[in-house]
């Protein structure tokens, strides 16, 4: 006797109205995103989930059938969106699949009866076969490898065991010649000593950007590093210990953004200047804009650099003076006879900020040499004590290059604030902004400058050091400049010209900015682009079906038509968003090989303009405005718009677009080729549960490649320090960090004969990544 279809299942009624609750939840959103536009699975399949919920509640065992023919309608749309890609996958089928077990449970049999679990089970077990498949193909990877090149690398000043600025050298490389640490041994890596600087964020006065971002440098037998508070410390490279401490004592509140150190800055003497016990000097440019000259054998203030104080006020001849508005987060560029010192200013505060001046003092007496403002580009002498530089100008926040062989130095430019409003801006300043600028070293003049993005309305500064490379392209020795962008570009130009090595051409850019302003007609795009694919609402994401249809719900609420698609008062999807495909950690560069090892991370983010009534009103920071000095960001004060910036999450705090989220990625320079790309990184210190899922995570933070062939990483946003081979991109080595280790890590070898790798683990208060004040050493047994 076989049983009904409609035979009543020992199921309790609150299944079937959890199930219905649901099936509306999907109807309802599902019928709004249709009026928008979008799919129409998200309704049906609330309304079959509507009628399960009522077969449950009767407890009708036909509900089984139902169920498995969802389950296997959902998987078809599945894979017909996404392809074989699990995580997509995942977030459109894990609750249809969840209930199918809960379904398939071990009930108790209806009136004698079996329940009839075949066809769902065999939906069910085809379901895992096709996550099975998508486990063990990654659409995002690319397999490949780099050439094997052995060229000429050009000539270094430091020596192979040394690391004296922040990219080793003034060329920004990031490559240490060092060969003892291999493919074949990097595993072996251990902790050799860790030191603690003491030194962390949560202090009063604290901006949420407070950040232990420091790359150390080495000179001689001994490390020296800054720390957020401005702290410089100088320990034995060898053992760790610590040798002197300077506190440079940053007086009173202060105007924070930012608060970090990214490095100090080391000059060679010995000194011409009489009475200048200096034989050496470290640079520290201080959160309360001052440039300090200090002596690395005692760390005491050397006294021929500021007439007799040891230091300079970089406030001299500033306009809209509010200590901590302005100061040098990055380390300042040295050369044989001078300093070369920029700085960031508020963003998107005001219209009324300090110069972005870049300036040049004798870096023995701290005299101004020139002065190269943007606003007033072509008077570089020094200006007059009671003359000003221009407010408001663009800046330069991040880390310049020189070759003093060339006799320029390269300066990454930001934009002029505000970010995303620019009927206002000078002509000047649309000439330099977001632009990196060669300036003649003996006097500050523009030799030339290249714009990587026109009418910058999205924060696109450029935020890396451009790395000096010499290039063998069509069997010529060519001097290049390699700049990463925030957009994902890699601009390979001649450093002597600006002129493009590797072609760069202009695309069309969406028109129709906000109310006064405009919109560039076109946009620079290089040959060698890590930007992404255009978000779709395929692309959309979330931890389960129902965040996923608010993010396409909230995908076709914004506006958005691709790359450059101008900010408005309805909110614009940017993508990639302001953190940047690449950020101040810019890329890592073999001189040998002529490649580089990236690491691209991918984030949208959400743009809304909110008029302004007044110059005072807080649009934004409402009630969350902060306390004491701490400036009221995006508020845009004397602009016609404030603005809203946040990434673009579902309602669970998860990014809106599927993974991955960010890469490790190897390039050809030469040809442009991305000759390989993998997902880097875990979620394991982003979820509630420490789950190690390679998802591909963000990164903050630069790599280092090594001529022994491994490249170094900390940045992700997981607490890890990671070795790769830098030919395949394959991940050899991993080390758990008890920090965040948001700075990019250097290599040196000690006086024992011993190559060290250096990791800062201090967080990033803004990632929200975790504090501490740790600097550790590895290095492989004795």
């Amino acid at each position: 006797m076989t049983a009904s279809p409609t035979a009543r299942l020992p199921y309790r009624p609150i299944g079937g109205a959890i199930t219905a609750l649901l099936g509306l939840m999907l109807l309802g959103g599902g019928a709004w995103l249709v009026r928008l536009g979008g799919s129409w699975f998200y309704v049906a399949a609330g309304a079959v989930l509507v009628i399960e919920g009522v077969l449950l509640a009767l407890g009708r065992r036909f509900v089984l059938t139902v169920h498995a023919l969802l389950l296997a309608a959902t998987m078809v749309w599945a894979v017909w969106e996404a392809g074989l890609d699990w995580w997509p996958i995942a977030a459109r089928a894990d609750v249809f699949v969840l209930m199918a077990v809960w379904l398939l449970l071990p009930w108790p049999k209806a009136d004698g009866q079996p329940l009839g679990r075949g066809p769902l089970a065999a939906v069910l077990l085809v379901s895992v076969a096709v996550a099975a498949a998508s486990w063990a193909f990654d659409p995002h990877d690319v397999a490949g490898d780099l050439p094997p090149r052995d060229l000429p690398a050009a000539a270094s000043p430091v020596p192979d065991g040394e690391w004296h600025a922040y990219g080793r050298t003034a060329a920004g490389q990031r490559h240490s010649p060092l060969r003892a640490i291999t493919p074949d041994n990097v595993a072996r890596l251990k902790p050799a000593w860790t030191y603690r600087t003491g030194d962390v964020r949560g202090q009063p006065g604290d901006p949420v950007e407070t950040t232990f971002e420091v790359t150390p440098l080495k000179v001689g037998n001994r490390l020296f590093l800054c720390t957020p508070h401005q702290s410089v410390i100088a320990l034995d490279a060898t053992t760790g210990a610590e040798l002197w401490r300077h506190d440079p004592k940053v007086q009173g509140e202060l105007a924070l953004q930012h608060l970090t150190c990214r490095g100090v800055s080391f000059h060679a003497g010995p000194s011409p200047v009489p009475g200048d016990t200096c034989l050496n000097k470290l640079f520290m440019p201080t959160s309360d804009a001052r440039l300090v000259a200090l002596d690395p054998e005692t760390g005491q203030p050397c006294p021929a650099f500021g007439g007799g104080k040891g230091q300079i006020d970089l406030w001299a001849n500033m306009p809209n003076v509010n200590p901590g508005s302005y100061y040098s987060t990055s380390p300042v560029v040295v050369t044989k006879r001078l300093v070369v010192v920029g700085g960031t200013v508020l963003d998107n505060v005001s219209t009324k900020e300090a110069s972005g001046v870049i300036r040049a003092f004798d870096v023995d007496t701290g005299a101004l040499v020139w002065n190269w403002d943007s606003g007033n580009p072509d008077a570089t002498t020094p200006i007059g004590a009671d003359q000003q530089y221009t407010p408001n100008s663009p800046n330069s926040w991040s880390i310049s290059s020189v070759d003093e062989a060339l006799g320029l130095v390269y300066v990454p430019m930001g934009n002029q604030p505000p970010d995303q409003w620019g009927g206002k801006r000078s002509p000047s300043a649309e000439k330099f902004s977001s632009s990196v600028v060669a300036l003649d070293l003996a006097t500050g003049q523009v030799k030339w400058h290249f714009q990587t993005v026109h009418h910058d309305l999205w924060d696109y500064d450029v935020p890396a050091q451009p790395t000096l490379v010499d290039l063998t392209i069509g069997g010529q020795n060519v001097p290049a400049l390699v700049q990463p962008t925030k957009q994902g570009e890699l601009y390979v130009l001649d450093r002597r010209t600006g002129q493009p090595l590797l072609p760069v051409t202009e695309r069309p850019a969406p028109q129709g900015a906000a109310e006064g302003d405009h919109t560039a007609a076109t946009q620079p795009v290089s040959a060698l682009s890590f930007d992404p694919p255009p978000l779709t609402p395929r692309s959309m994401w979330g931890a389960t079906l129902f965040d996923q249809l608010a993010c396409r719900i909230n995908f076709h609420q914004l506006r958005y038509e691709g790359r450059y698609t101008p900010p408005s008062t309805g909110g614009t999807l940017v993508y990639p968003g302001n953190f940047g495909v690449f950020n101040w950690g810019g890329i890592a560069v073999d001189p040998v090989r002529q490649v580089a090892f990236t690491t691209p991370t991918y984030l949208a983010f959400v743009s809304t303009l909110i008029p302004r009534a007044d110059a005072t009103t807080t649009y934004v920071q409402g009630k969350e405005a902060p306390h004491g000095m701490l400036p009221k960001l995006n508020e845009n004060f004397g602009a016609p718009f404030a603005v809203k910036l946040h990434p673009f999450t579902s309602p669970l705090g998860i990014p809106c677009q599927a993974p991955p989220w960010g890469y490790v990625a190897g390039a050809d320079l030469t040809t442009g080729r991305i000759a390989w790309r993998h997902r880097n990184g875990t979620v394991r210190d982003i979820t509630p549960l420490p789950l190690p899922f390679r998802m591909g995570v963000p990164n903050i933070g630069g790599p280092i490649v090594t001529a022994g062939g491994v490249a170094f990483l900390t940045g992700t946003i997981d607490d890890y320090v990671r070795a790769y081979d830098v030919t395949s991109g394959r991940q050899l080595w991993e080390h758990r960090l008890p920090a965040g280790g948001q700075a990019t890590p250097m290599t040196y070898q000690g006086e024992d004969g011993r190559q060290y790798l250096l990791v800062i683990a201090g967080g990033h208060g803004s990632l929200g990544t975790k504090a501490g004040d740790h600097v550790i050493a590895y290095a492989l047994p004795k």
